[in-house]
């Protein structure tokens, strides 16, 4: 390899050396072929016991741990198919800070959400969903959480939350949401319930420490029309009061890798929300942060 090619990798001295060059040589689509033996042979063999084999195999753990902070890689397959997470973990902040109007920072810089990030927020979904049936609630998917899954069966590639509609007489039914009327609450299996403080809507959060969340908005039924119980408010667009026929009967969509109560004639129910064509016409959100490198959108 020239010279001049290594300096043009972000990191060209990082370690370990062949993974370094192996990922960062991808990203410019470089194919990289480790050999053995060559013009040096094999060498002697090292780490002659179990101790030495075991201190190398943590340097180089290591390494690769920074190696990955370093290049920003969240989410590593193994070539037998398994995952392995070098994000954030239920014990340390998610992977982005306090979104600021609507628009997280990795939009910023031409990235979607973090995939660990991603697991999360299925994971503190399901755990909602979960709940919310064996309350017996009224529930469906809201928002852009309902389009992802109409899309694709899944959260948006860019989002950083899930939204979840409810009947307010329902709320009490749930013991989480009855007492984050007035505290935060940790349940048994470490999500967080409590009242957001932007207005008469829930929020569960992934952890103590992470804040990935599910918003639970509360709807009141009033003359056929779904109303926003307590006037919460978010700014968006797509929070608005809708006819109650929507959710008479609830459907089911597949979302995050298991079934959620959603709005039956959801293709109605999500043009009046967002506008004609929503489904097939995937919008960037604030495009005017869109940097010339950014990813086009996915259609």
């Amino acid at each position: 390899m020239k010279t001049s090619s290594v300096l043009q990798l972000t990191h060209p001295l990082a370690l370990p050396v062949a993974l370094s060059i192996g990922i960062q040589g991808a990203a410019r689509a470089w194919k990289v072929h480790v050999s053995r033996g060559g013009l040096l042979g094999e060498g002697r063999q090292l780490y002659a016991n179990d101790h030495l084999q075991w201190k190398r195999d943590t340097v180089e753990e290591e390494r690769k741990r920074a190696l990955f902070a370093e290049l920003g890689v969240k989410k590593v397959v193994t070539t037998g198919g398994k995952v392995l997470w070098y994000g954030y973990s239920r014990k340390t902040p998610r992977c982005f800070p306090t979104v600021i109007d609507d628009t997280p920072d990795y939009l910023y810089v031409g990235r979607w959400t973090p995939p660990c990030c991603l697991e999360g927020l299925r994971t503190t979904a399901r755990h909602v969903f979960q709940v919310l049936r064996g309350c017996r609630a009224r529930w469906w998917l809201e928002g852009g959480s309902l389009l992802g899954a109409v899309r694709s069966g899944d959260i948006i590639p860019w989002d950083y939350d899930v939204d979840v509609g409810i009947y307010s007489q329902d709320v009490n039914r749930c013991p989480q949401l009855k007492a984050a009327r007035w505290q935060t609450l940790e349940d048994t299996d470490g999500f967080v319930w409590q009242r957001a403080s932007e207005g008469g809507f829930f929020r569960v959060h992934y952890s103590t420490a992470n804040h990935l969340h599910v918003d639970v908005f509360p709807f009141t039924p009033r003359g056929g029309t779904m109303t926003r119980g307590g006037a919460w408010t978010t700014g968006h667009r797509q929070d608005i009061d809708f006819p109650e026929h929507f959710l008479r009967p609830l459907a089911s969509v597949n979302f995050a890798g298991v079934m959620a109560s959603a709005p039956n004639n959801v293709r109605d129910f999500l043009e009046l929300k967002f506008g004609a064509g929503v489904i097939e016409t995937p919008q960037y959100p604030n495009p005017d942060v869109r940097l010339p490198h950014n990813i086009s959108v996915l259609t």
